[in-house]
């Protein structure tokens, strides 16, 4: 048969015929100069992959630190010229075909996102806390993360000085898909952003130089529940397009609420299907949810905060939180308004548990990174008082709480960091007795951050505690503050307990040491005191700021 007959064919098979061209097809419209942000930081990654094929070993370090912290810089001067522009308030809109939302969540939860990182990744490039080995400085990562834990050829890779210098394009992969996560408003662009920056992270947790076994075994958790909770956020997507017809937030939402006036014939039996709606969005929570470390689905938290190298950890902790909850504010409040009496009960539910499991399984911790974990799963709970308020002030409570929440868990950190002893650091709580006495700065800087996470007044956490309480209150949730505050009574036992060690315990004499920082380290911990005093002692301006982001485009 000819290539015409073939041709032919094909066209009559598509219904096209000579006698009826074949309608024109149009181009995609995309705006570029709105995306600049998510594009800036994946071009960086990019590059930093070639920079990890074509620039020599011993230039690697710089030029990858170098790259990453002028591309976070760059993407949030483009949030801040984008918020200038108006594209947060009066010029809010759907942009790249209707896939991303630009709006006051997007950008405020883009800037958190980007300042947290920038603060983060000086934790990454720490060379000065562990002694050099074999005349070179290291740093938290393997020298070779593809060779077996106490093999020759890790041996001998530690002996060449060889670093790990591919997180800094994992990180900013990882970085790229927090950034849209948020934004998304389409279910399968929701999808591919947690994709995006949930396999970075796996492999990030995966390279500890030290302790590299248990690193490994919280990296193979975290992938193999994070799979579990993809598969339940994919087959909610699929429910949902079942139901509704379509991916996108604003068509689902019409079919919700019944005002839809277009429907697919092919779709027509399905459409308006009540079982697959409640069963979908059920599903698409419970992925989210997972991601926000909620009860019952954090069981993956404390295990990877241990396992995974410290500054992974608090980036994890502090960026993936904001993304995770910014996904979910978008979720209930643009896709499921009409259902907020069928979500609201159930999320009581997770948010109570949530609280007192946190803090009560706190109590019983005895290595620090695990406590800090449980502390995270409690302050889920607390946002997700917000969350259910369901109106504007509990959007803008849980926007401020977020930005608040990410600096003091950087910080943290931080902080967990520079107490070391022969093993690497000390994160056992018996060690860090008597610390005050010995490194008074440092156990002072932790404190500030410990009592910012119990909520105590002039910090912080008390405005944030009190931003979500008052906005759960007012949205008809007392009941969820009694037990709030009830939690942060409890949560502040544990927080208290570790200053009390500090300060009015005798140090071991074979106690671990307080490595001395490079600028970088003492830049993040000076940035997470910075963020925790001016919040607490002056939150209004940026209340404000969050009140006025705190509405989604729809």
């Amino acid at each position: 048969m000819s290539a015409t007959a073939v041709h032919s064919l094909w066209a009559m098979a598509g219904g096209v015929t000579s006698a009826a061209p074949a309608e024109k097809f149009k181009a995609p419209v995309i705006e570029y100069t709105q995306l600049m942000p998510v594009l800036i930081v994946i071009g960086a990654a990019v590059v930093g992959v070639l920079v990890e094929a074509f620039v020599p070993r011993r230039s690697r370090y710089y030029t990858q630190v170098f790259l990453t912290v002028v591309a976070l810089a760059a993407a949030f001067a483009a949030i801040v010229g984008l918020a200038a522009g108006g594209y947060g308030t009066t010029k809010a809109h759907i942009a790249a075909m209707g896939a991303i939302a630009i709006d006051g969540p997007t950008l405020f939860l883009q800037g958190t996102i980007l300042l947290t990182s920038l603060v983060a990744v000086f934790t990454f490039a720490e060379r000065r806390l562990d002694p050099a080995s074999h005349g070179n400085n290291v740093d938290s990562f393997a020298a070779q993360a593809a060779s077996v834990p106490g093999s020759d050829s890790e041996k001998a890779a530690v002996r060449a000085g060889f670093t790990t210098t591919e997180v800094f394009p994992l990180v900013l992969f990882s970085i790229a898909g927090m950034l849209v996560f948020p934004a998304a408003n389409d279910l399968l662009t929701l999808f591919v952003a947690l994709e995006v920056f949930s396999l970075p992270l796996y492999l990030l947790c995966a390279v500890a130089r030290r302790k590299r076994l248990m690193s490994q075994e919280a990296a193979v958790k975290y992938f193999l529940l994070g799979a579990f909770s993809s598969a339940f956020l994919l087959f909610g997507i699929a429910l949902l397009y079942g139901y509704a017809g379509s991916m996108s937030y604003a068509t689902i939402a019409s079919v919700v609420d019944g005002s839809v006036t277009k429907i697919d014939p092919a779709l027509a039996a399905t459409m308006g299907n009540d079982a697959l709606l409640l069963i979908g969005g059920a599903m698409i929570l419970t992925g989210l949810l997972f991601k926000v470390g909620a009860v019952p689905f954090h069981m993956w938290t404390p295990d990877v905060y241990q396992g995974a190298p410290t500054p992974v950890t608090g980036f994890m902790a502090a960026a993936t939180k904001v993304a995770a909850f910014g996904a979910l504010l978008r979720l209930l409040y643009v896709v499921l308004p009409g259902l907020t009496w069928d979500w609201r009960p159930v999320m009581w539910g997770i948010a109570i548990v949530t609280m007192l499991g946190g803090a009560i399984v706190a109590i019983t911790q005895t290595d620090i990174k695990r406590l800090l974990a449980y502390s995270s799963i409690a302050h889920a709970g607390f946002i997700l008082a917000g969350v259910i308020a369901a109106t504007p002030d509990g959007i803008s409570s849980v926007l401020f709480y977020l930005g608040a929440y990410s600096f003091v868990t950087v910080g943290a950190f931080a902080v967990v960091t520079l107490v070391r002893d022969a093993g690497g650091e000390a994160t056992h709580l018996s060690k860090w007795a008597g610390l005050g006495r010995r490194s008074p700065l440092v156990a002072a800087v932790f404190a500030v951050f410990l009592l910012a996470f119990a909520g105590i007044p002039l910090t912080s956490g008390f405005s944030g505690k009190f931003a979500v309480f008052k906005a759960a209150a007012d949205g008809g949730a007392g009941g969820l503050v009694v037990v709030g505050v009830i939690s942060s009574a409890i949560a502040a036992f544990f927080y208290i307990r570790v200053i009390v060690l500090m300060f009015f315990s005798e140090p071991k004499a074979d106690g671990p040491t307080v490595a001395v920082p490079s600028p970088l380290t003492m830049t993040t911990i000076a940035v997470g005191v910075a963020v925790t005093l001016v919040l607490g002692l002056a939150p209004q301006y940026f209340l404000d700021l969050a009140g006025q982001a705190g509405i989604f485009v729809r």
